[in-house]
């Protein structure tokens, strides 16, 4: 049996720092073999940053996965070809910067993690359902286990796909809301699921930004800066146990910590 964690959206460098203090322990804790972070946010303009990635990684952090915002910063465009262990959504045009997938082996198993991005009050973008078939087809045969980050805005959207997987993949967890839903379970067929796995962040915010500049925003409809807030942190994730014979969760777990 595998454990693997997966950590919702880090919003800022405090986020990330705090996560490099706990996040260790808790997985010594919890026997952890595998960890996946959504990253996307951590850099404290939005975006990720070659140095925002190394600060996951030295956290203990295997797999970085990302979204909509993973090319806010262009420093990170080479970075995305160059490292192994960080992701972006599959269904992104063939040509951009970086992969949809990767495979970490953890001694035990073999991990497909793989990133979609929801086409759901999002961008317009490629179908990722066909991506998540794509992605399955090409990997065919060179893992034990499979796991997707869906990040995506409809809850909708990730139930479907969840459908769509259970039977085919181990886990599926959604990002990109930044907050937690209640609704961790294993499918029928044995998928891992939760729609949101939540954030890394300020408990007292607007999803990770200081609800002063939030407020600014919804109040006067003025271009504002978003700044990341600092109090109050705490890690939001899910833990799923899937055996790797087989390639199905056995548990879903949603996870806080601080």
């Amino acid at each position: 049996m595998i454990n693997i964690l997966a950590i919702g959206d880090v919003v800022g460098n405090a986020a990330a720092e705090f996560l490099r203090k706990k996040l260790p322990a808790f997985c010594k804790l919890k026997g952890v073999d595998l960890v996946i972070c959504n990253g996307e946010n951590t850099n404290n303009n939005n975006g990720i940053a070659p140095k925002d990635a190394a600060i996951l990684f030295d956290s203990g952090v295997d797999v970085i996965t990302t979204g909509n915002h993973v090319f806010k910063r262009r420093e990170v465009y080479d970075y995305l070809d160059e490292e192994k262990y960080i992701i972006r959504p599959a269904n992104y045009p063939d040509d951009v910067p970086g992969k949809g997938a990767c495979i970490f082996d953890t001694g035990k198993a073999r991990v497909l993690v793989c990133n979609l991005l929801g086409t759901v009050y999002m961008d317009t973008i490629d179908c990722p359902f066909k991506a998540a078939d794509a992605l399955l087809e090409r990997y065919a045969g060179k893992y034990d286990a499979a796991v997707f980050d869906f990040h995506a805005e409809a809850t909708s959207e990730k139930k479907a796909m969840a459908f769509y997987l259970d039977g085919r993949a181990s886990v599926l967890f959604g990002t990109h809301t930044h907050v937690q839903t209640a609704d961790e379970c294993v499918m029928p067929q044995g998928l891992g699921y939760i729609t949101d796995v939540g954030m890394t962040g300020a408990e007292s915010s607007v999803l990770g930004i200081r609800s002063e500049a939030a407020l600014e925003k919804f109040l006067r409809k003025m271009p504002i800066k978003y700044e990341p807030a600092t109090q109050n942190m705490r890690i939001c994730g899910a833990m799923f146990s899937v055996d790797e014979k087989t390639g199905k969760a056995s548990s879903a777990e949603r996870v806080i910590f601080e």
